[in-house]
Parts: structure tokens; C-alpha cells; sequence
């Protein structure tokens, strides 16, 4: 039940739903593979669902000229599969967060991995990416996010998560009342603090177009407006 969708210029989401009855109302497990000189994959998916995202990646690109692996946060649907990739696609490393790196990623990785500094840019070809550290937000230490500017895409990792299992690829309508209803049920592992709005506030200024979750349906439209949005409905 792998999915496949290009939801911006050569920026592929792929989608694993798992259904009602193993997670109540249903979940998905998105990656997202940027294709360009040195193909890009955000988030790994957990290490049991390699088999199913490595097959998806082989319908875009050869899953071997991978060049970086990336993630928002060290958790095991994020980077759970981060050495079978590494194994498979032998001139990857991982790309990541300065803080993830040191507390986590270059001791548990085949390969260290190339550690970003706040705003800092690596150029995949025709596509850039930058690095914007948020930590806490909505969980973890060394969270942080990767904004590609030829398409405006923040790729937002847990930030808008919501549930259902048979959705579209991207709406251009809403997430944010998705993603409050599951905050509200305690399901969306967001514990807003001191330093959230600054930190929403930084990723609105990117101005994304596309907002790609990881779980939900990505988003199509003012992504900024989301943003700010979110932050006032967290009551930061």
C-alpha cells in the first residue's frame, strides 16, 4: 500500500498507511525523497518498513546513488533505517543537526554524519537546503527542519501531525484542524514551551509553499500563515 506522489518539483512524497486496526483511526508514515545531483531522503521510516520505502525510492531513482540521509529528530520513524540506507547507497552519510550528531547520530551510525549549523545551506544540484534548528519543537532536544528553496518546501517532520490512514497526498484547505484535534486527544507528542512561537515564528519567515508532514497529508498554500496559525491555537 506504498504510495508515491510528486508533490512539488522533483520532490517526491512516499506514504505508508497503516490501517484502523493496528493504530486506532488510522496513521501514515511519510518519507520524502528530493531528487537532483545528490538525492536527498527525509526521514527513514522505521527500520521493519525499509523493505517497502527502498522499493518506493527504486520507482524514482536508483536507491543506491542516494547521497544524504536526513531526518528532523533521532527517533525510530525518522531515522530507524538510517544504517540499512547507508549500507545500501555506499557514497551516503547522514545529514542532520549539530546537536543530533553529537548526542546520538555519529555513535549509532555506519558513517558520521555532515552536522549543520543553524541556517546552514548544503546545495544538492539545482535544489539548496537549510538547516533550521527548533529544538523542542514539538519534542526532542536536536529538533530541526529543512527548508528547499527552489520550491518553497519545509519539510516539517512532526510538526501538523494527524491521523486517518486513506487521505490525499497534499490539500490545499487545511492541516492545522486536523493536527489540533490530534493534539488535543494527546496524541501528537507536542509539549509547547517558552521558546515555541520564536521557534514557529523562525520557520514561518521561510514563507513555504508546501508544508510536507510526516504523518497527515502535506499541505499546499501559505504554509507561513499555518505556522503562525499553529502557534496561536497552542495558546504560545
Amino acid at each position: 500500500m506504498t504510495t508515491v506522489h510528486e508533490i512539488a518539483d522533483k520532490l517526491y512524497r512516499i506514504s505508508t498507511p497503516v490501517p484502523p486496526e493496528v493504530i486506532p483511526g488510522g496513521f501514515t508514515f511519510n518519507q520524502f525523497l528530493l531528487v537532483d545531483d545528490e538525492p536527498l531522503l527525509f526521514h527513514t521510516g522505521p527500520r521493519r518498513m525499509f523493505p517497502l520505502v527502498k522499493q518506493a525510492v527504486a520507482t524514482v531513482i536508483d536507491p543506491a546513488t542516494l547521497r544524504w540521509i536526513s531526518f528532523s529528530h533521532y527517533e525510530a520513524d525518522e531515522c530507524g533505517s538510517l544504517n540499512d540506507w547507508l549500507e545500501l547507497a555506499p557514497h551516503a552519510a547522514p545529514l542532520c543537526g549539530m546537536t543530533a550528531a553529537m548526542v546520538s547520530v555519529n555513535d549509532t551510525a555506519s558513517r558520521p554524519a555532515r552536522a549543520l549549523a543553524d541556517g546552514e545551506e548544503v546545495v544538492l544540484g539545482k535544489k539548496r537546503v537549510r538547516w533550521l534548528d527548533a529544538p523542542h519543537v514539538p519534542h526532542n532536544w536536536e529538533t530541526g527542519f529543512l527548508f528547499e528553496a527552489s520550491t518553497r518546501t519545509l519539510l516539517c517532520g512532526d510538526l501538523f501531525t494527524h491521523g486517518g490512514a486513506a487521505l490525499p497526498a497534499v490539500v490545499e484547505t487545511d492541516v492545522l484542524g486536523p493536527a489540533i484535534a490530534t493534539h488535543q486527544l494527546g496524541l501528537s507528542g507536542f509539549q509547547p514551551g517558552p521558546h515555541t512561537r520564536a521557534a514557529l515564528e523562525k520557520l514561518a519567515r521561510t514563507e513555504p509553499a508546501t508544508l510536507a508532514l510526516m504523518h497527515g497529508s502535506s499541505y499546499r498554500g501559505d504554509g507561513a500563515r499555518q505556522l503562525r496559525e499553529l502557534a496561536t491555537a497552542l495558546g504560545v
